[in-house]
This record gives structure tokens, sequence and C-alpha cells, in this order.
């Protein structure tokens, strides 16, 4: 069975939706949302690190992690197009200077791992005016500067909203 979404308008951008599951919204990669009053993009996408372990025990393995060049190109438009200025960040991965290296898996040969997604989210951070960057990616709950990774975690956005105004 072929499940089929359809783009629609959410908030001031567009979100895919399952027919079957109208309450379910998925965001669109570039797409800048009013969530609570606080104008936020959603860029998604990282590379796994367990990509080569995943393949050779037939596990699932997304050739689409990391957005495309398409993708990039879409996100650097919005943000043009909003002179470089939002409130949120939701991404997936951290910009690159955020990684929380600490945490790097010792059995993972560092070298082999494609940090192309989060060495271009660096360039966007240095040129970005924002408030808050949410990010996952590394199953850890930590926050640096403005930047704050989530794991097992839950934070309503009016409260982030009530800390910077």
């Amino acid at each position: 069975m072929r499940i089929e979404y359809k783009l629609q308008e959410w908030n001031g951008g567009k979100v895919w939706v399952e027919e079957a599951y109208p309450n379910i919204l998925f965001a669109k990669d570039g797409e800048i949302y009013d969530i609570a009053g606080m104008k936020t993009i959603v860029i998604g996408g990282a590379y796994s690190v367990d990509k080569f372990y995943r393949l050779s025990k037939g596990y699932n393995w997304f050739e689409d992690e990391q957005p495309s060049d398409e993708i990039k190109a879409y996100v650097e438009k919005q943000l043009s197009n909003n002179d470089w200025n939002v409130d949120v960040v939701l991404s997936h991965t951290v910009p690159y200077d955020y990684r929380p290296v600490d945490l790097f898996l010792s059995m993972i040969d560092q070298s082999t791992v494609d940090e192309s997604t989060e060495l271009w989210l660096g360039e966007i951070e240095k040129k970005l005016d924002y408030k808050w960057w949410y990010a996952g990616h590394y199953h850890t709950s930590r926050v640096r500067d403005k930047v704050q990774i989530m794991f097992e975690d839950i934070e309503e956005f009016l409260h982030r909203k009530l800390d910077y105004q």
C-alpha cells in the first residue's frame, strides 16, 4: 500500500498531510511557519553514522537523508526573502561548531562521517539573525549559546517566546 501525501497551507507555509491522518503534519524543508507568533524555519536531514552497519544488516537507510542541493537552495532563498531573520530554527542536526564531539562514538571512524550538512548549517548560522535554534540527532540534551539540542524533551514555544521578549 502506497501512502500519498498532499501539500497544504499551514501557518504561512506548506506541510505534507496524509489524508487518513489529517492532524499529523509533516513540515516541508525550508518552509517558514508562524508558530506561537514566532517566525520559524524548518531544516531537516543529517548523515547517519550507522549507515554502513544498517546496510550490512539489511536495515532501512534513506539515500536522501541529507538536504539535497535543491533543498539547500530553497532554504537559502527563503532566508534571503526574509532578510536572513527568523525567530526560531528547527533542524535535525546542528551547525558545525555546535556538534557535541564529546559524544561521538569511538568505534566510528570520524573521517568517514559526512559533515556537509553541519558545515552548511554553520554557514547559515553565521549569517542568520535568530533568537533560538532547536535540533535533535545526537541523543542528548544540552544548550550552548542560542542552540539547544533536545532528546526526550518537550518544550512549548510559548515559554521560549517569553524567555527572549
